[in-house]
């Protein structure tokens, strides 16, 4: 039977999705909790799959992987046995929705698009309670001229001034659907959606829009950084702690 399973976690002491061999991650609670469903004498490997890897810092509300297993659970139960483990764990990772579904679903290649948010908390004071939740900036911002700098970066381009050094994407060239700036109190959200995004894209744009916002940058500025096709050019990449991967849907 293969799962598919809805995740959120705290990316604060996490090295990121994919297990590592220096620290905790996210694949490896989850592996480690559905491993201790399966029967001692089982040969069984079990292999989380992701749709999608996130670094060290970030946290999700809802990343999406799959995982198969030898016998059929109960939907509900097999979610409450899992977060059960990772209790067990210590892990900050909570599975919320289990379903089982086709030998032909992957997380990662079924995926038609992901969504992502970033929190800049906008204020003189830094926060208390939101501290690695939160990319605190106590410049005030523009947002108004932000969003008409996002603008520049919608739809079909060569993104390698906003790609990361260690990037493994075969090419630059990507889509971006969709990227909303809006006030809420007194932080300022970034929505941006597409098909599939290259390393660090996300913090790279937030990092050079947040230019724009204080001053450093005009609007217009962002249409030649894009055009330029180089990393050096750009702003730099926002801190990992405010980015959250929202959504995947299929």
């Amino acid at each position: 039977m293969r799962y598919k399973i809805t995740i959120e976690y705290d990316g604060t002491n996490i090295l990121g999705w994919q297990r590592q061999l220096d620290g905790p991650s996210v694949q490896e609670y989850l592996e480690n909790a559905v491993l201790s469903l399966v029967p001692h004498s089982s040969s069984s490997r079990i292999e989380v799959q992701g749709a999608g890897r996130t670094d060290a810092g970030v946290h999700a509300l809802a990343q999406v992987a799959h995982f198969d297993l030898e016998r059929e659970i109960e939907d509900w139960k097999l979610r409450d046995a899992i977060n059960f483990h990772l209790r067990d764990q210590n892990a900050p990772v909570v599975v919320t929705l289990v379903e089982a579904v086709s030998s032909d679903f992957n997380a990662r290649f079924s995926a038609k698009g992901r969504g992502y948010i970033y929190r800049i908390l906008n204020r003189r004071a830094p926060s208390a309670l939101e501290k690695n939740r939160v990319w605190w900036v106590p410049v005030e911002l523009n947002i108004t001229k932000m969003q008409e700098a996002a603008k520049h970066l919608l739809g079909y381009h060569d993104f390698s001034s906003f790609r990361a050094a260690a990037c493994q994407a075969k090419s630059p060239l990507k889509t971006l659907d969709k990227i909303e700036i809006y006030q809420q109190g007194e932080e300022i959200i970034f929505e941006v959606e597409a098909k599939s995004f290259l390393h660090h894209q996300v913090r790279n744009i937030v990092g050079t829009l947040k230019l724009v916002g204080d001053g450093h940058l005009q609007p217009s500025d962002i249409k030649k950084i894009l055009e330029a096709k180089d990393r050096k050019v750009a702003g730099p990449t926002a801190p990992a702690s405010g980015l959250y991967l929202s959504k995947v849907w299929y």
